[in-house]
């Protein structure tokens, strides 16, 4: 015995136990207390569904008791008895666990049926065709819930007595037809399940809720749990209610509607309804359904008394309501209520005009929205009306979606869509040599990489759909195709990517243009008024830097200087001072890029006047500016066998010997960041001049600049002493000759564990922290970006040895813990420090609310992703917890 209330009536709930009863037996038994008309019943607690599978997936014995009494219950309601042959009381057995999971499991109608009480339904109803009707849709659910025959058994038989009688519809057959095909069900039963279709009332209801217990554990439910992250602890509830039936006539109807359009969130009633029809008719489509404004022509006190329900639940809940009703020979009966599912348009619309219409708070608004959907209102979607033929699915790299013909080399992108044609950049996966093809591109396909890849981190701070590490894909770049389940797809082919779903499309799809509303505006707005958390924008062009402002941020809080470098024009000159051999040509060169730098960093400082804009010096290896080694082997080969030009080749090669000995073998942990700036200090002193003399251009003509220097990759307090040393020297020369005052600061990147424990130290040079949250993760976990994602990760998030992918969501037990410390240690030192993030998880909203949590001053996150951040930064100032699930 478990002691424990397993079964509640109606009446003993509320809309507050929700864990207990499920979200849809919670709002059936809040509607039952305010006095709606709901078929009366029960409900099995999410706790039995625990309790069935911790002991094996047997029912409890106390639960059959608790069931009869509830029975009995409903029994001496309406007068009737369940599995009585004269007066038969017909049960509805439905799922409905705390987070509401639309199609995910199992339901059973009619429950209750068997050969002896439909003679007592036939007298009740006086109608022998709907008996029947009702029977065989009994023996059809009851097959394919409980006994796991295929449905298609059912379906083929009925198609085959419809096309014997006539009938284009199912309402059409006769009830010598029905009668019939009652009469195939069990036949079918009996061939496929190996059994007879029970009679015994009881032992029908006992597999019923064995069959939705089991539901809990089917795959589609255990796949939408895992991309909702809803808990698998959570089970579901059963609810058991009496039938009433939409099926006995012209009187009858049922259907499903919405208080407010889901698609726009317009504030009118929006659904379908049947007449002479059971619930599952509306959503299997077998007949097309009326609009819910008919239902006023036909049945109008019916519709009147409908509309004031919804009008009620609507202003009871404070949401917009998803009900279903069925009206048995013109009385309405409401069988569900639950928040409605709509589009994220609809969502932000329809939670200001709850505020307008003093139904819910400005806070509460802003807490109804999901970050997520405003993701989506900010980039080009697919038609969901689309028809789409998926060839593939990789890593929802960036979000958005695109089509174009597929191209292979960033120099075809760039040169097709300088003639006016849409591309899709396919790759294996992409370096920072292939930003003019991604610039070009409307979408990258890669087969390797994640969703830290350096694709998805250059495509989603441009705004454009990524779609990375689909393994399915075999490309072969010198013959230019790829293939995929055996169909090659050639350059110039027409593909489709959906960077919000991962899939990969053959063909154009119809999109639907973003559209940044005055609603959407309005939720900005208030969220700015709430929120604690600064936001800035990871910006690396003026292009970048004035979309971000238009988005809202306030600041740059990481401008990549590498990526300036990567320009086609420019590249030739970074590359020539990588392999120069003295000191003296390596400043010849710098000396050409001086200027080039210069422009690039006036150009944001303009577009982010009166802001501060943080630049991180050069970071990554410098072998990756150079050509790849394996591609220049490739290339000496052909000069050979071809008989090439003997100088050329001996040049080939003097450059591959070059490239070989700059070459690491693990370059992530290499030599880079601010170990290059010390190595070749004339590197990073270029590169600060050109930032100074910028800000004093700027200065001159009356801009305000705030420049932030950053140094990166610092492990050792004396690293950052140095580097802050020849920052201060070459700003004081800058100053001197401009004859101008520039205030600028000059901070260290966290991005190692090293520097996290010794932040206090680190801290006595610095007037700014920003943690590089993506290789700090890699440095803590000791997981290699692209590799982790590409191979093992989602095999860890499927067996639940870890709850989040760790470059998409702070790891919070072992990077989070780091960062804490080191906030707690740099504060200490120096309680003015100022401390954001600059990784791709400042644009994740749990990832928010941890800096939040943690007291930094600022998230900064890709331009596309500012408007999440501010709305994700007010949620956490009013108390949203991480992990949150469903709605």
């Amino acid at each position: 015995m478990t002691g424990d209330k397993l079964v509640y009536l109606f009446e003993e709930g509320n809309a507050e136990m929700k864990d207990m009863l499920g979200g849809k037996g919670a709002n059936l038994a809040e509607m039952t207390r305010i006095g709606l008309p709901v078929p009366p019943g029960f409900i099995i607690s999410t706790e039995t569904c625990n309790l069935y599978y911790q002991r094996g997936e047997q029912l409890l014995q106390e639960l059959k008791q608790e069931i009869q009494k509830s029975l009995s219950s409903i029994e001496n309601k309406l007068g009737k008895k369940f599995g009585d042959v004269n007066n038969p009381l017909l049960l509805s057995v439905r799922s409905g666990s705390a987070v509401s999971m639309p199609g995910m499991m199992d339901t059973v109608l009619n429950l209750g049926l068997n050969d002896e009480t439909i003679k007592g339904l036939e007298e009740a109803s006086q109608d022998k065709r709907f008996t029947l009707d009702c029977y065989r849709r009994f023996i059809q659910m009851f097959g394919d819930v409980v006994l796991k025959v295929n449905h298609s058994f059912f379906e083929k038989a009925l198609q085959n007595k419809k096309e014997a009688y006539g009938a284009n519809d199912d309402t059409e057959l006769t009830a010598e037809a029905l009668g019939e095909l009652v009469e195939d069900y069990k036949s079918i039963i009996s061939e496929q399940a190996e059994m007879s279709f029970p009679q015994d009332p009881m032992e029908q209801l006992t597999a019923a809720i064995r069959a939705v217990f089991d539901s809990w554990n089917n795959h589609r439910a255990v796949v939408y749990r895992r991309i909702h992250k809803i808990p698998d602890s959570l089970g579901t509830a059963i609810n058991i209610q009496a039938m009433v039936f939409g099926n006995l006539g012209n009187d009858c109807a049922t259907g499903v509607a919405f208080t407010r359009n889901p698609a726009t969130g317009e504030a009118n009633l929006y659904g379908e309804f049947l007449v002479n029809a059971q619930g599952e008719d509306v959503v299997a489509g077998i007949r097309n359904p009326l609009s819910i404004s008919q239902l006023e022509e036909l049945m109008p006190e019916n519709y009147r008394a409908f509309n004031d329900i919804c009008q009620r639940l609507e202003e009871h809940y404070k949401d917009i309501q998803d009900i279903e009703f069925t009206i048995e020979r013109r009385n309405l009966f409401i069988l569900q209520t639950r928040a409605g599912k709509r589009t994220s348009r609809a969502s932000v619309k329809c939670a200001v005009d709850f505020v307008k219409e003093g139904i819910i708070s400005r806070e509460e608004a802003i807490m109804r929205i999901e970050p997520g959907q405003v993701d989506k209102l900010l980039h080009r979607q697919i038609d969901p009306e689309a028809k789409l033929n998926i060839i593939c699915k990789g890593l929802p790299a960036s979000p958005g979606a695109a089509s174009g013909q597929v191209v292979f080399d960033a120099d075809d992108a760039e040169k097709m869509d300088g003639q006016g044609n849409e591309v899709i950049l396919v790759r294996p996966e992409t370096t920072p040599d292939d930003i003019h093809g991604i610039v070009a591109a409307q979408g990258v396909l890669t087969s390797r990489g994640g969703m830290t890849s350096h694709a998805a981190v250059v495509a989603r701070g441009m705004g454009k759909p990524c779609v990375s590490g689909c393994e399915k894909l075999s490309i072969d770049l010198e013959r230019e195709i790829f293939v995929v389940n055996g169909t090659t797809y050639a350059k110039g082919d027409t593909i489709s990517l959906d960077g919000a779903t991962g899939n990969v499309i053959t063909g154009e799809v119809p999109l639907i243009a973003p559209e940044l509303s005055e609603e959407f505006q309005k939720i900005l707005e208030w969220s700015d008024e709430i929120r604690a958390l600064k936001i800035r924008a990871n910006a690396d062009t003026p292009e970048d830097a004035a979309k971000a402002r238009e988005f809202g941020a306030e600041g740059i809080g990481l401008c990549r200087t590498e990526h300036m470098f990567m320009a086609q024009e420019r590249l030739p000159v970074v590359q020539s001072m990588i392999l120069t051999e003295t000191e003296v040509e390596r400043q010849l060169d710098l000396d050409k890029l001086l200027p080039m730098q210069q422009e690039d960093f006036s150009g944001i400082f303009r577009a982010m006047e009166g802001l501060p804009v943080t630049i991180r010096l050069l970071d990554p290896p410098l072998h990756e500016f150079l050509p790849v080694v394996e591609e220049l082997i490739e290339e000496i080969t052909r000069l050979k066998v071809g008989g090439g030009d003997s100088k050329e080749i001996n040049e080939k090669e003097g450059l591959l010997r070059k490239v070989k000995a700059l070459s690491e073998s693990n370059p992530m942990l290499g030599h880079r960041g601010c170990r290059l700036g010390i190595v070749y200090p004339e590197i990073y002193k270029m590169q600060v001049k050109a930032i100074i003399k910028a800000a004093a251009e700027l200065a001159k003509e009356g801009i305000e600049v705030i420049p932030e220097i950053m140094i990166p990759l610092v492990g050792h307090a004396t690293e950052l002493l140095v580097m802050r040393e020849l920052v201060e020297e070459t700003v004081k020369e800058i100053l001197a000759q401009e004859k101008v005052e520039i205030d600028y600061r000059v901070g260290s990147m966290i991005e190692l564990p090293r520097a996290c424990v010794v932040a206090d130290q680190i801290a006595g040079h610095a007037d700014f922290y920003s943690f590089g949250t993506n290789d700090l993760t890699q440095t803590t976990l000791g997981y290699s970006r692209d590799d982790a994602e590409g191979k093992f990760l989602h095999h860890y998030l499927a067996k639940k040895i870890i709850p989040d992918n760790p470059f998409m969501t702070i790891d919070r037990e072992g990077v989070g813990s780091l960062i804490k410390l080191a906030v707690e240690k740099g504060k200490a030192q120096k309680p003015d420090l100022k401390m954001g993030i600059c990784g791709e998880h400042g644009g994740d909203p749990d990832s928010i609310i941890f800096c939040h949590e943690v007291n930094l001053n600022y998230v900064s996150c890709s331009p596309f992703r500012v408007p999440i951040a501010r709305l994700a930064a007010a949620q956490a100032k009013l108390g949203k917890k991480a992990g949150g699930y469903g709605d």
